[in-house]
């Protein structure tokens, strides 16, 4: 018992002393070295530099890991030491200074990359701003690759990707907030949005929402969407996450809300629709005829990649008479000697697809494209020659695949992909009734989705014919005169989409 209660006392917290209960700074340097070793449990990477200004003995505590010694030695030590003075709000050339004699504020900026300046004797102290900026370079995003168009993408830093948006809307109603949240990771979340077109309704709902967010640990916008999405339980993603600029600002225009997240090159757009993420800024970039054509093959990819494998196993158990006479032969020639029935097969070759997916997407770039080779030729090649899985599904597989990689958008994708599931479940069951029944419910979850209250299938529910110009297909620019109408935008009207030089040739 003795052991154990020892145990137990050496793994508790340590109590950090305080001054007082609004932990005041100590009078003494060696008291507040101290206080601060202990916040941060005697870690090495925390350093102290200690410093004589006018016979003053001064501390200077930082983070190693996230301080930038050039910024720290060229805004801070250099101006200190040529100019021999206490007066650290004039001198220092830092590019943000607080000031104040709360050191559990001096622990939080700490971890933030701030420098800490304390003074013997004094008990306000200086925060010092001088957090290293190193980040990767700007780079075209890896999803969402166009052939026309910007070739810029997001960063994981919250400031760069704030800049690039800036540099695309030189607009003073560009209105940027920011939210702290996750008590562990404390976490900076910032929302963009112009102030005279974002709803005021819109965006003081994102904000309740980010607000009541009460987690240990955020990582990653994923988790921001679990908490603020209307409907958790939906399969279908209801909030755009993209990677690129572009992307972005033609949304915020629009009069939607972005959100942006320290760490992720990720952001997310709210509200939108089902069609959003048939949308590509590619789409824009071509003659408006093959934006739309394009736009429309890959919503008809949407019915191929959730309903072909049902179709073909509804057909083949249950409906095989609605096959001409020649195809059902070709068909029936190919099932002779595989022993399992249409929804096996089916099963056995989407669980392999998504095996080699995953497969190509965990290992490195050389080996994944071996991997898809001998996944599409060997094992394919070898599945068929030992009459485990026809032909025929070989082939209605390998377009559901195809028809899945053509959305622009990774998680309706994986959405699509999951819900033919159950739709071959109900084509093995009931065949065409099972399946239309799946359909069915699948249209009816779409139709009563909503998301920041903006209806999810709209323009087709409610039916909106004026906004189907630029969802089902995408008309020319000057005739989108007008916002689309469930964002709910204080600015419908877009005047600036006009072509005058042609209407002051007529005149």
């Amino acid at each position: 018992m003795r052991r154990g209660t020892r145990k137990s006392a050496r793994n508790k917290p340590y109590q950090i002393p305080t001054s007082a209960e609004s932990h005041d700074a100590f009078w003494t340097l060696k008291e507040n070295k101290h206080y601060l070793k202990e916040a941060f449990y005697h870690t090495q990477d925390l350093k102290f530099r200690e410093v004589v200004i006018q016979n003053v003995a001064c501390l200077i505590c930082y983070l190693d890991p996230l301080v930038d010694e050039d910024k720290l030695q060229t805004t801070i030590m250099k101006p200190l030491m040529e100019r021999n003075e206490l007066n650290v709000g004039h001198i220092v050339t830092s590019k943000e200074i607080r000031q104040s004699n709360n050191l559990l504020k001096a622990v939080s900026a700490l971890t933030k990359g701030f420098v800490v300046f304390l003074t013997e004797g004094v008990q306000n102290f200086y925060l010092l701003e001088a957090f290293s900026s190193d980040t990767r370079a700007v780079t075209e995003p890896v999803n969402e690759q166009v052939v026309r168009g910007s070739h810029e993408g997001f960063v994981e830093n919250i400031v760069q990707n704030l800049q690039m948006l800036r540099r695309r809307i030189e607009n003073p109603n560009l209105v940027v907030k920011f939210f702290k949240v996750g008590k562990s990771t404390d976490t900076k979340l910032a929302i963009v949005y112009l102030q005279n077109l974002a709803n005021p309704e819109l965006v003081a709902e994102v904000e309740r929402r980010i607000n009541a967010i009460e987690a240990d640990s955020i990582q990653t916008p994923g988790y921001v969407e679990e908490f603020i999405e209307d409907a958790p339980f939906s399969p279908f993603p209801q909030m755009l996450s993209t990677e690129r600029p572009d992307r972005l600002t033609a949304h915020v225009i629009e009069g939607r809300v972005g959100l942006f997240m320290e760490g992720s090159p990720s952001t997310l757009i709210m509200p939108v629709t089902f069609f959003s993420f048939y949308q590509s800024p590619e789409d824009y970039n071509s003659r408006w005829y093959i934006g739309s054509v394009l736009r429309i093959i890959r919503i008809t990819s949407f019915i191929f990649a959730l309903a072909l494998p049902s179709i073909y196993i509804a057909t083949v158990s249950f409906h095989s008479e609605i096959l001409p006479a020649e195809l059902i032969l070709n068909i029936k020639s190919s099932l002779e000697n595989v022993p399992f029935p249409p929804l096996i097969e089916a099963l056995i070759m989407q669980i392999t697809l998504e095996l080699l997916r995953e497969a190509a997407i965990r290992l490195p770039g050389p080996i994944a494209q071996t991997i898809g080779i001998v996944g599409g030729l060997v094992i394919g090649t070898a599945i068929v020659e030992a009459n485990l899985v026809s032909n025929m599904m070989i082939i209605i597989v390998a377009l559901t695949a195809i028809s899945s990689f053509a959305v622009p958008s990774y998680e309706m994708s994986m959405s699509i992909r999951l819900l033919g599931f159950p739709l071959m479940l109900l084509s093995a069951t009931f065949g065409f009734i099972g399946l239309v029944f799946g359909l069915s419910l699948i249209l009816i979850h779409l139709c009563g989705l909503e998301t920041f209250g903006t209806p999810y299938f709209s323009p087709l529910a409610p039916f909106r014919f004026n906004e189907l110009k630029d969802s089902l297909v995408r008309l020319p620019r000057w005739l989108l005169g007008k916002r689309p109408v469930d964002v709910h935008a204080q600015e419908v009207r877009q005047e600036w989409f006009s072509r005058r030089w042609k209407r002051n040739e007529d005149e």
